[in-house]
Order: C-alpha cells, then sequence, then structure tokens
C-alpha cells in the first residue's frame, strides 16, 4: 500500500532520547501543517502560510538550542560539524522566508518539501550519531538527565 501523507513520523528516527523524540515528532507535524497550508492555495491559506513558517522557525530555534546542550554535556566530538548544519539550514529558512514575504519567488511547495527532506534526513542521518555515541560513549548518562536537557531555556537563560 502506498503511503499518502506528505510527512509521517516513524519509530525508526527515534533517537531514544524521549524529549529529543517529543521535538523531533512536533517537527514533523509543523512541517505536515505547513504543507497543508501551501496546499490551500487562497489568500488566507496563504496568510496561515506565513504563520505557519513562523512557528516552525521558532521551533527549530529551539530544538537547535535543545540538541546542543545535550551535545555539550555528553561532550559530542562532532557538536562544531552539527551545530554548523543547523546554522546553515536556519541561514537558508530565513532567506527563504525573507523572500517568500517580499514576494520574490519562493515556491511554497517547494520550500515546505525541502523541510520535509532535511529535516527527515537530518535526524535519520545526523541526529542518530550523537544518539549512538550517548549509547555506546556514554553509557553512565542516564535517560532522566536528557528530560533536563531537552527542556526550554529559562526566561532570562542564554540557549
Amino acid at each position: 500500500m502506498k503511503e499518502t501523507a506528505f510527512i509521517t513520523w516513524k519509530n525508526i528516527y527515534s533517537v531514544g532520547i524521549p524529549k529529543i523524540d517529543e521535538q523531533h515528532q512536533e517537527l514533523v507535524q509543523l512541517t505536515a501543517d505547513l504543507y497543508a497550508a501551501c496546499m490551500q492555495g487562497t489568500e488566507s491559506g496563504r496568510l496561515y502560510f506565513k504563520r505557519a513558517v513562523h512557528d516552525i522557525v521558532q521551533y527549530v530555534s529551539f530544538h537547535f538550542s535543545a540538541e546542543e546542550r545535550l551535545m555539550e554535556r555528553i561532550e559530542f566530538p562532532e557538536l562544531a560539524e552539527h551545530k554548523k548544519q543547523h546554522e546553515h539550514f536556519v541561514k537558508k529558512v530565513l532567506e527563504d522566508v525573507k523572500k517568500f514575504e517580499t514576494g520574490k519567488g519562493i515556491v511554497p511547495n517547494t520550500f515546505v518539501r525541502f523541510l520535509r527532506d532535511w529535516i527527515l534526513t537530518h535526524i535519520a542521518k545526523e541526529d542518530q550519531k550523537y544518539a549512538d555515541y550517548l549509547k555506546y560513549a556514554k553509557k553512565e548518562e542516564s535517560v532522566a538527565d536528557m528530560f533536563v536537557l531537552a527542556e526550554p531555556a529559562k526566561e532570562g537563560e542564554p540557549c
């Protein structure tokens, strides 16, 4: 049977850290919402798309901050490269959002497909690296500690 959903969470994407998995699931849901918005094709759909883009940009920032705090805590040796990937992604998304807001040629459908492909590939390949590192190199770290690391920064606390 052919899968018809634009994007869905599958357990194969799990990194085994419940709070991070919850955040990844939220990113998948926000991407699905963004796709639904761009498929409306009306002015109200355009406004909904703009709001949904804002939501996903905010959530991506929160999530990347949580992941990077986790990787710092476990002394993940590939942290610098992982951060570069996050920074490159954020830069591309912000550039595309600016183009969309100024009417300078981003196709919402293409943008959402880029998000879907990047997010799922990043989770499946790159995020699995720190999850594997945690499992095999840092066995003394408890999953309970990971809950704290994935919590949002408190008001006034740097991300």
